[in-house]
């Protein structure tokens, strides 16, 4: 078991804007909340319209000097910060069990996550080279690829230092700076993760701005910034599209997901078991653009593993506080969250679906979780496509369970939803998997596993799931423009 650090000595010990390698007063703050106990944690700086365009400036001075460090310069920075990420682990995942409300035992791992993505970039950068273009005697061309200039990076609050150091690596590989926004509702990880890496790069090439609805608007609209990216709600992508239009500036964006996982009759029991359950994240009460929290099973199966599911999910998560090594489940991030969704367990049985387990908040006398903001795991059973929890996003502990005979009629209701982010699919046949998945809408799609990442492999959804791809060759290129170069060489 880890030997955690205390809280006190993780904290940031700064809480204001950081930019131009220094930290900067704000006019305005904002209380940041422990959604386990319902109560505040600090005060945050909010950066304001100014905030940004100071920040934004500095970073864009910083980009002259920063665009034309060396590939291999640039590789020892990031490695540099790769390894500084790893040696603090354990306090950044105790700030983000904190801040957030998911277990630490299961954060410990982020900022190693972060710093992978981190080695890995580095790796990279030799690979952003241009090509020659044979045309004619007479003629020489040849391409560059050149950063686009100041990057924007909204990250969203399940994995803040996770998020925040990974969307660091390609910008920053590819020679851009970058303006990272931290989680409105969990910004403490993300300003410790200012204070270790601050002194890695120069001044202005990384920055860190905590802020609500108006920084994230700027750094959108500011006509410096030359692309934004966000891991948020369908909602907050479509208004960052429209923000970055006026200057025509490209946006890369990881949006929602309601995922299915498909079951075919062969499937191996026990591993579909543990699929079904972990694949719906309530480990995070759900609170994954990628959970797979529409379900749907085999008849011939549906019952059994149906039971299964609902056993094992009774053994494995159970909510406690989320600081502590013991927690399988933690809460969601916020009281306006919890209520939202059990609004969706109120609708859903309106609408005639059939509650399993959960579809509560935990009746306990724990005085140390009892006023956080937690919600059993729910699953629901004789879910039909039309209701509100097989369309919508939760974004929290619902599972969705449809039982299916036909499937042709199955996929058309696998693919009925506007979301398109990840999918899984569980059968022995591989070829049932391979035709499944040329058939099935989605961006990401795992056979006879669930919820991992391979870094070289591209992330990404289709329809309303998002824009581009990540934690790939295809991010760090995204990044970078190409210059076209013509020269006559006729005598």
């Amino acid at each position: 078991m880890a030997n955690l650090p205390s809280i006190e000595s993780s904290m940031p010990k700064n809480l204001n804007l950081f930019y131009n390698g220094k930290w900067h007063n704000a006019e305005s703050s904002k209380e940041t909340i422990n959604p386990g106990t319902g109560q505040p944690i600090t005060s945050i700086a909010q950066a304001s319209t100014a905030d940004v365009d100071a920040a934004i400036t500095a970073a864009n001075d910083a980009l002259q000097t920063w665009s034309l460090t060396s590939p291999m310069q640039r590789a020892t920075y990031l490695r540099q910060a790769a390894t500084i990420l790893r040696d603090h682990a354990k306090e950044l995942a105790l700030l983000d069990a904190l801040n957030t409300g998911n277990p630490v035992a299961e954060m410990l791992n982020d900022a190693n996550v972060a710093a992978a993505n981190l080695d890995y970039f580095a790796g990279l950068i030799p690979m952003l080279k241009g090509e020659t273009i044979p045309v004619s005697d007479e003629t020489f061309h040849y391409t560059i690829r050149e950063p686009l200039g100041v990057v924007a990076r909204i990250v969203a609050f399940n994995h803040p230092v996770m998020f925040a150091g990974a969307k660091l690596a390609a910008p920053l590989a590819a020679g851009n700076t970058v303006v990272i926004k931290p989680p409105d509702q969990a910004p403490l990880s993300c300003l410790r993760l200012a204070e270790i890496l601050g002194e890695v790069f120069p001044p202005g090439v990384l920055s860190v701005l905590p802020g609500g609805a108006e920084c994230g608007k700027a750094l959108s609209s500011h006509p410096l910034v030359k692309k934004v990216t966000l891991i948020g709600s369908v909602p907050t992508g479509k208004a960052i599209q429209k923000a970055a239009a006026d200057s025509l500036k490209p946006t890369l964006l990881e949006l929602g997901g309601k995922n299915a996982l498909i079951a075919f009759p062969d499937a191996k029991i026990e591993k579909l078991v543990e699929g079904v359950a972990r694949g719906m994240n309530f480990t995070w009460a759900g609170q994954s653009c990628g959970s797979t929290s529409r379900v749907f099973l085999h008849e011939s199966i549906h019952d059994d593993v149906l039971r299964k599911v609902v056993e094992y999910v009774k053994e494995k998560f159970r909510p406690g506080v989320p600081t502590d090594m013991s927690t399988t489940m933690g809460p969601v991030i916020s009281e306006q969250a919890q209520n939202r969704i059990l609004d969706y367990v109120v609708s859903a049985k309106q609408e005639g679906a059939r509650l399993v387990t959960g579809g509560r908040k935990p009746d306990t006398d724990d005085e140390d979780i009892k006023n956080g903001f937690f919600i059993e795991p729910t699953i629901f059973a004789d879910v039909k496509p039309d209701m509100r929890i097989a369309k919508e996003e939760i974004f929290g502990p619902v599972m969705s369970v449809f039982k299916w005979n036909d499937e042709k009629e199955m996929i058309k209701e696998v693919n009925s939803t506007q979301y398109g982010l990840t999918a899984a699919i569980y059968s022995e046949n591989m070829a049932t998997a391979h035709q499944t998945v040329k058939k099935v809408e989605a961006g990401f799609i795992w056979v006879n596993q669930v919820g991992r990442h391979f870094l070289n492999v591209p992330f990404g959804g289709v329809k309303s799931s998002g824009l581009g791809r990540e934690e790939s060759f295809d991010e760090l290129v995204s990044f970078t423009q190409t210059k076209s170069v013509n020269i006559s060489i006729a005598r």
